[in-house]
């Protein structure tokens, strides 16, 4: 198992999914927003005061031993898939975490984070999207997101959050690596009280992608 970034800013439980994290003992990879939670600084998003009151609110949810936890992610990590093959992950991609590669870009500007690397696998997030694509004689993989999967085609604002935990399972035999994507549903209102009780600013802001998809039951 490996967690591909933005483990804990902007949700109601930070403190709760980093605890789970260390208790899975998976390597996990520093995202955008892991390293704006540590440093209020944004990279290469703009961010709103709301989002940095966020940001501080989740910093004072973490005990010293979290936080330590925290800064522990390195930006890329590497899996072995024996028989030579290797995965490589990160979040944006693999010379940073804040850059985007999507489905819709042309072939020379997908390849060019990736060049004169060496992995059968390059798995990313940052996009909060399912997709694969060919690399070459290795494949690109975004297995999408757990805490927030978003439809980037859609015209509501605030966006709306798509109810499923997405995430990936990857198979390696002697045929070759196989990618299988899959989502889980889950009650949007669980997650709204679960806002709603945590005590974080603006719960209005963090509940406004849910309350797009119903109301609690």
């Amino acid at each position: 198992m490996v967690c591909l970034g933005d483990h804990a800013q902007g949700g109601p439980q930070p403190a709760e999914c980093l605890e789970l994290l260390r208790e899975l003992g998976c390597p996990a990879v520093m995202g955008n927003s892991d390293h704006f939670l540590l440093t209020l600084d944004p990279g290469d998003e703009e961010v709103t005061d709301a989002q940095i009151e966020n940001a501080k609110w989740s910093q004072s949810q973490l005990s010293d031993d979290l936080l330590a936890f925290h800064q522990s992610f390195e930006p890329t990590t590497e899996l072995d898939l024996g028989d030579g093959r290797t995965l490589l992950a990160f979040h944006g991609t693999p010379r940073s975490r804040d850059e985007i590669v999507s489905p819709w870009i042309d072939e020379e500007e997908f390849r060019a984070p990736f060049d004169g690397l060496d992995a059968a696998v390059f798995a990313g997030g940052h996009t909060h999207q399912q997709w694969a694509r060919r690399l070459g004689d290795a494949y690109y993989v975004n297995p999408g997101s757990v805490g927030l999967p978003v439809d980037h085609h859609q015209s509501e604002s605030p966006p709306r959050a798509d109810v499923f935990a997405e995430y990936a399972i990857l198979t390696v035999d002697d045929l070759g690596v196989g990618v299988e994507f899959r989502r889980i549903s889950f009650d949007v209102g669980d997650v709204i009280r679960s806002v709603e009780a945590s005590g974080m600013p603006n719960p209005e802001n963090a509940a406004g992608p849910w309350r797009q998809r119903g109301t609690p039951t």
